[in-house]
């Protein structure tokens, strides 16, 4: 399916991204294996998790490159994608994928555990996304898969730094998807439920927590590798600007903001009638503050 493509994938070394770098290189793929290495809250660095996933897709018989550059920096994201070049000749697909997490309520939460989440995620995926763009554009082809999250689509408890990048991420996606159509670049979401170490913080104290985590558990990487091979596949050039979820055995289409309900007063509002006729006739259409549990409050199929 992928054969003669090169892909990167960052945060390739565990988890989602280790999965999803093996599946592609299944398929044909040769692929930059990107992995800083670090903790799950981004301390430290360690290359053994991205050189083991380049051995292991070698020892299948497949062809591996291997980064450990950090994608909140901008010339480490423009040494992946010269990666691609020097050993592979060219670069069609990104995966953004690389990501950590450092959880707090939000009266709680410091400046530099939103900076750090926001540089790693949402300027991260610009940072390699915008560093592969040139070559895309060049080639008149290439396709960008980005993870996002429930909890930034939906939101979930203790979660303001992740959320506001992961919210970011589909709107740089839509972006991208917009801007770059011309030369036959595509760019997609995935929003997984796994079970990796990104999911392992997930606060859980009361009972109902517990059980979501569990289930999280039941639920392995491959099935979002899967979803996001397809969307690297050149029989998927017509999904673009689009954002999926992956539960398990399910795949959700997710939807997109668009207006709900609309009001107007020919001689103009003032904030006494805001408030007494539009918030009250929009009321029934107001979003809870739902998490993604609120939401997805079935079984996993």
């Amino acid at each position: 399916m992928l054969e003669g493509k090169v892909a990167l994938v960052t945060g390739g070394g565990r988890g989602v991204g280790r999965d999803i770098a093996l599946m592609m290189a299944n398929m044909g793929a040769k692929v930059v294996v990107n992995d800083l290495g670090a903790e799950n809250d981004g301390e430290g660095q360690d290359e053994t998790p991205a050189r083991a996933v380049a051995d292991e897709i070698a020892a299948n018989g497949g062809e591996a490159a291997v980064n450990y550059g950090s994608v909140a920096i901008f010339d480490h994201a423009k040494a992946m994608v010269e990666l691609a070049l020097s050993s592979f000749g060219r670069l069609d697909v990104v995966v953004n994928n690389a990501g950590i997490l450092r959880d707090s309520i939000f009266h709680k939460m410091t400046e530099r555990d939103f900076d750090q989440v926001i540089a790693v995620h949402l300027k991260g995926a610009f940072n390699v996304s915008r560093c592969a763009a040139d070559v895309f554009r060049d080639q008149q082809s290439g396709c960008f898969v980005h993870m996002t999250s429930t909890s930034g689509l939906i939101g979930n408890m203790g979660q303001a730094n992740y959320m506001a990048a992961k919210l970011g991420i589909a709107g740089l996606s839509k972006s991208i998807a917009l801007d770059m159509a011309r030369y036959n670049v595509r760019s997609n979401c995935i929003a997984p439920f796994a079970w990796s170490r990104m999911t392992e913080s997930i606060p859980a104290v009361t009972p109902e927590e517990m059980a979501r985590v569990e289930k999280l558990r039941q639920m392995t990487p491959d099935k979002i590798a899967v979803v996001a091979t397809a969307l690297a596949a050149d029989e998927a050039q017509d999904v673009t600007g689009q954002i999926f979820a992956v539960r398990n055995n399910e795949i959700f289409l997710m939807g997109q903001s668009r207006p709900l309900r609309g009001m107007q007063r020919s001689e103009g509002w003032t904030p006494e009638t805001v408030l007494t006729h539009a918030f009250p006739a929009m009321k029934a259409s107001f979003f809870g503050l739902d998490r993604t549990s609120d939401v997805f409050t079935w079984e996993p199929v």
